[in-house]
C-alpha cells in the first residue's frame, strides 16, 4: 500500500506540474546568470533540455532530451547549493535514484562510504572521469552495512570545485563500457577554464534536540569548515589549466543513546560520523597539438584521514578485560583511524585521421589506506599492553588505456559507427602491521585472552597478499537516425580476463518521436561484472560485533582450505538482464521523462554468514565447524555467487522553467524514484560437513531487498533575480528495514520528509554569499528501542538515507573573479 500511495503521489504531482500553461514561459529577467540551475535532470535553465551529452551514446551532439536512455545532468551550481560538501551525499540530494546511508561503528567503511543507484549494490555502478574509467576503493565492506561485500569507487575523492557537471546514465550498459554498468553510469565531467577563478569558505554546525529512546538532549556544535579554490589558466590559442583544491575539517557526531550496563546511565559510546581532515588537489589540462589533433590530461590528489570508535569495552565484562585493568580502570573506547591516500591521473590524445575521430588514452589510479587502532589494548599483553597500533594498510591499483575510433556517415538521417579496444590490469595488495595489532606477545603464549588490538585487528604476515590480473576487451557501437522520427542502436562489447574467463553483452535501443513534443524510447541489455581483487583475496580475523558481542570472525578467501570445507568455490562474474522503457514530453518551458526498468541479476555474488560452530551442548552445535576453525577464530566467512535478484522500478523526473521581468527566474523540479528489489535464488552449500553451514540467512536477503528506500521523491524551488536566490527543496524517503538476527530484531528507518532551505547572494563577478539549513524540522529516523540495543551504541539505524544528525545550519562566503 505504501508504494502504492507513493506512486499515485507522484503521478498526481507529475501530472500537475504538467498542466501548468507552457504560454507563462516569459523572457529571461535582466541579469539572469546561466548557474542558475535546477537540482535535477537539467544543467542549466537556458539550456531547457538541451545540454549535449557524452554518456550513453557516442554519437556527438546528442541531448538529454533526445537520448536513447535516460541521463540526468546535474550541474556544479546545483551540488553546491547544500550545506555538505560531501559529493556523495550532495548528489544524493539532487538524483533520486541515488542512496548514500551514513554507516557507523562499522570500521573503514565508517571513513569509505558507498552510494548505490537503484537500490543496487554500489560495485555495480561504473563511475568514469571525464569518460575514463575510474578506480575502485582498496576498502572492501565486510560488515552489516548497505553494499556489504562491495569494494566501490570513493565519490568523496573528487572536489565538487573540480567538476563542471555530472552525467548520470539510468540504464545497464556493459555492453558501451564494461564491468560494473549493471545499475548505470556515473560520469565526473571536470571544470575546464582558460581564466576566471572562485574561492568559498563553508561553515556548518549541528543545531538538533537527540530524542533516543533511553534520554534526550541537545547538541549545538560539531562544526565542518571546508575551503576550496579554483583558477583557469590560459596558455597558447586554446590551452587551458585548471586547478582545484579544497580542504575539509569534520569534527565527529554523536546520536549515541545511554548505556543501560553503567551506573548512572550514561553515554559511553561514540555514534555518528567520524572525524575527518583531508585536502583535495586537481588538475585538468588541454591543448591542441597542430590543426588536428588534441592533448589532454588531468590528475588529482587526495589525502584523507578519518578516525571513528568501535564499541566500548567496560572494566569488569570479561576476564580479558581485567587485564587492561591498570591502564582504563573505567574501561575505554578503541577508536579506528584511517588515512587514505588516493590519485587520479590520465592523459591522452584525440584528433581526426582520415575523417575518422580517434581517441587515445592512458589513465593510473591508486588507493592506499592505512589503518591505526588508538585508545585500545591488546588483552593478551596483560598491563604490558600498547594502547596505539598499526594494523597495515590495503592498496589496490589500476592502469588502463583505451583507444576509441568513432565516425558519422551520410546514410539515413545519420549513422554513427565507433569502435574500440581496451586493455586494464589491477593490483591488490595487503600489508601487515605491527605484532601487537595482531598477536601474541610471545609464540608459546597460552594465557588464554583473544590476540589483537580491540575494536580493530591488525592484518597478520598470514593476511599479506600480492596479487594483480589482466584483461583485454573490444566493442562496438552502432547508432542509426534512420528517419527524422525513429533512432536506432546496437552495441557489443567482448572481454576476457586471466583471472575468471571471458564474457560478451549486448545492447539494443531505439527512440521514436511520436510528435515535437512527445517520444518513447526503450533498450534491452545484457550486463555482467567481474569479481573484484577485493572478493577474491581479503582476508582477515577481525572481532565482528553480532547482538552487541565481539566476536573473532575470519574472513577467507572462497578457495582458502577453510573456506572450501564451508562451501567456498572460485568466484565466477555476475550477470544481468537489463530492460527499460519510457517516454520524454518536452512543451516550451516543461520537460518531463518517465522511465520503468527491469533489472534481473544471477550467479550475484554475496559474503556469507559469519559461520559459527555453535555452543556445545545445544542442538545447533557444529563439533565439524569448531574442528575447522583455526585457533582464536569463532566463526568464519567467505564470497559466494548464487544469488539472484530482480529489481523494478520507475524513474520519473519533470522540471519547468517559469521566467518573468519583474519577478525573475523560476525553476520547479518534481523527481522520484520507485524501486523494488526481491531476491529469487539463494545459493545452497556445497560443504560435505554434517549438518551443512546457512550460507545466506535473513539478514542478507533484508539488507538486498529493504536495505535503499522502495520510494524518493524530491521536489525543488529554484528562484533567482539579478543576483539573488533561493532554493527550497523536500525531499520523501520510503521506510528502509535494517535488519537483526530475527523480525523482532529488525530496525525501521520509518517514512519521513526531509526539508532544505538556502538564500543566497551570487554575483557573476564578486562577492559570494549563502545561508542554509538543511533538515528544517530537525528530522531523524526511528530510533532503536531498547529492546534491539542493549549497549546503548546504537541511537538510531546506520542503514537511514539521510543520515541521523539532525538538523544542520551554514554559510557559505566566497569571491569569484
Amino acid at each position: 500500500m505504501a508504494r502504492l500511495r507513493a506512486a499515485g503521489l507522484l503521478t498526481v504531482s507529475l501530472l500537475a506540474l504538467a498542466s501548468v500553461p507552457a504560454s507563462a514561459q516569459q523572457a529571461a529577467a535582466p541579469g539572469e546568470e546561466a548557474e542558475n540551475a535546477p537540482v535535477a535532470g537539467a544543467s542549466t535553465p537556458a539550456d531547457e533540455g538541451n545540454e549535449i551529452i557524452v554518456t550513453g551514446t557516442r554519437a556527438e551532439g546528442r541531448t538529454r532530451l533526445d537520448s536513447a536512455s535516460p541521463v540526468d545532468v546535474l550541474s556544479a551550481a546545483s551540488l553546491q547549493r547544500q550545506g555538505t560538501t560531501e559529493l556523495g551525499a550532495a548528489l544524493a540530494a539532487v538524483a533520486p535514484s541515488i542512496d548514500f546511508p551514513r554507516p557507523a561503528a562499522n570500521d573503514g567503511t565508517d571513513a569509505i562510504r558507498p552510494a548505490t543507484l537503484r537500490g543496487l549494490s554500489p560495485d555495480q555502478t561504473l563511475v568514469l572521469i571525464n569518460g575514463v574509467r575510474g578506480h575502485t576503493s582498496a576498502l572492501l565492506n565486510t560488515n552489516g552495512t548497505v553494499g556489504r561485500g562491495s569494494a566501490a569507487v570513493d565519490l568523496n575523492t573528487i572536489p565538487v570545485t573540480a567538476l563542471d557537471r555530472i552525467e548520470v546514465l539510468r540504464d545497464g550498459a556493459s555492453a558501451q563500457y564494461g564491468s560494473d554498468a549493471i545499475a548505470g553510469v556515473v560520469n565526473l565531467r571536470l571544470r575546464e577554464a582558460r581564466e576566471g577563478g572562485g574561492a568559498s569558505v563553508t561553515y556548518g554546525f549541528y543545531n538538533t534536540q537527540i530524542d533516543t529512546a533511553r534520554g534526550s538532549r541537545h547538541t549545538n556544535g560539531e562544526p565542518t569548515v571546508t575551503a576550496s579554490l579554483w583558477q583557469g589558466i590560459g596558455f597558447g590559442s586554446d590551452g587551458f589549466l585548471t586547478l582545484s583544491g579544497e580542504y575539509t575539517k569534520r569534527e565527529p557526531t554523536n546520536r549515541a543513546d545511554y548505556d543501560p550496563r553503567v551506573t548512572p546511565s550514561r553515554i559511553t559510546g561514540r555514534y555518528g560520523d567520524p572525524e575527518v581532515d583531508q585536502y583535495s588537489i586537481f588538475a585538468n589540462a588541454g591543448t591542441s597539438l597542430g590543426e588536428t589533433f588534441q592533448l589532454y590530461g588531468w590528475a588529482g590528489y587526495q589525502n584523507r584521514e578519518s578516525e571513528s570508535a568501535a564499541f566500548p569495552r567496560l572494566p569488569g565484562v570479561t576476564s580479558g578485560y581485567s587485564n587492561a585493568a591498570s591502564i582504563y580502570p573505567d574501561g575505554f573506547l578503541p577508536l579506528i583511524n584511517s588515512k587514505s591516500r588516493d590519485l587520479n591521473s590520465a592523459v591522452g590524445v584525440k584528433g581526426e585521421v582520415g575523417g575518422w575521430n580517434l581517441d587515445l588514452n592512458v589513465s593510473y589510479g591508486r588507493n592506499k589506506i592505512e589503518f591505526r587502532t588508538r585508545n585500545s589494548a591488546n588483552f593478551s599483553y596483560g598491563a604490558e599492553t600498547p594502547t596505539d597500533f598499526y594494523d597495515g594498510a590495503l592498496v589496490y591499483d589500476q592502469w588502463v588505456a583505451g583507444l576509441d575510433v568513432a565516425r558519422s556517415f551520410d546514410v539515413f538521417q545519420s549513422l554513427n559507427v565507433a569502435f574500440g579496444v581496451e586493455g586494464r590490469r589491477e593490483g591488490y595488495k595487503i600489508e601487515g602491521g605491527e605484532l601487537a595489532s595482531y598477536g601474541y606477545p610471545t609464540p608459546d603464549y597460552a594465557g588464554g585472552a583473544a590476540p589483537g588490538a580491540q575494536g580493530f585487528g591488525g592484518f597478520s604476515p598470514l593476511n599479506e597478499i600480492e596479487r594483480s590480473r589482466r584483461n583485454g576487451s573490444i566493442y562496438a557501437d552502432v547508432e542509426a537516425q534512420v528517419t527524422d522520427k525513429l533512432l536506432l542502436g546496437i552495441a557489443g562489447r567482448a572481454e576476457k580476463y586471466s583471472d575468471f574467463g571471458s564474457t560478451v553483452n549486448g545492447k539494443l535501443s531505439a527512440r521514436y518521436d511520436v510528435a515535437d513534443w512527445l517520444a518513447l524510447r526503450g533498450t534491452a541489455s545484457t550486463g555482467f561484472r567481474a569479481p573484484s581483487l577485493q572478493q577474491q583475496y581479503f582476508t582477515q580475523i577481525a572481532q565482528v560485533v553480532q547482538n552487541g558481542v565481539p566476536v573473532q570472525t575470519g574472513t577467507y578467501p572462497s578457495v582458502d582450505p577453510v573456506a572450501r570445507a564451508l562451501g567456498g568455490l572460485p568466484l565466477d562474474a555476475e550477470k544481468s538482464t537489463n530492460l527499460s522503457a519510457g517516454f520524454v514530453v518536452r512543451a516550451g518551458g516543461f520537460d518531463l521523462t518517465v522511465d520503468a526498468y527491469r533489472i534481473h541479476i544471477r550467479d550475484q555474488i554475496g559474503l556469507s554468514e559469519n559461520i559459527s560452530a555453535g555452543t556445545p551442548g545445544t542442538p545447533s552445535y557444529n563439533p565439524a565447524v569448531a574442528e575447522l576453525l583455526p585457533s582464536g577464530v569463532q566463526a568464519a566467512r567467505f564470497f559466494i555467487n548464487g544469488l539472484a535478484s530482480t529489481t523494478k522500478g520507475i524513474d520519473a523526473v519533470a522540471h519547468y522553467r517559469l521566467r518573468t521581468a519583474a519577478a525573475g527566474s523560476f525553476d520547479f523540479t518534481l523527481a522520484g524514484n520507485i524501486n523494488d528489489v526481491k531476491v529469487t535464488r539463494v545459493p545452497t552449500t556445497t560443504s560435505t560437513l554434517n549438518p551443512a553451514p546457512t550460507l545466506f540467512a535473513r539478514t542478507r536477503i533484508l539488507s538486498l531487498e529493504e536495505g535503499t528506500p522502495r520510494e524518493k521523491v524530491t521536489g525543488t524551488i529554484d528562484w533567482s533575480l539579478d543576483q539573488l536566490g533561493a532554493l527550497a527543496r523536500v525531499t520523501y524517503y520510503g521506510d528502509v528495514t535494517q535488519p537483526g538476527t530475527t523480525e523482532a530484531a529488525d530496525v525501521h528507518t520509518g517514512r519521513h520528509a526531509i526539508t532544505d532551505l538556502e538564500l543566497r547572494y551570487q554575483a557573476t563577478k564578486g562577492a559570494q554569499f549563502a545561508l542554509g539549513v538543511n533538515n528544517l524540522f530537525d528530522v531523524y529516523p526511528d530510533r532503536i528501542i531498547p529492546a534491539n540495543n542493549s549497549t546503548g551504541v546504537l541511537g538510531f539505524p546506520y542503514y537511514s538515507p539521510f543520515g541521523f544528525n539532525g538538523r544542520y545550519l551554514y554559510a557559505r562566503a566566497g569571491f569569484n573573479w
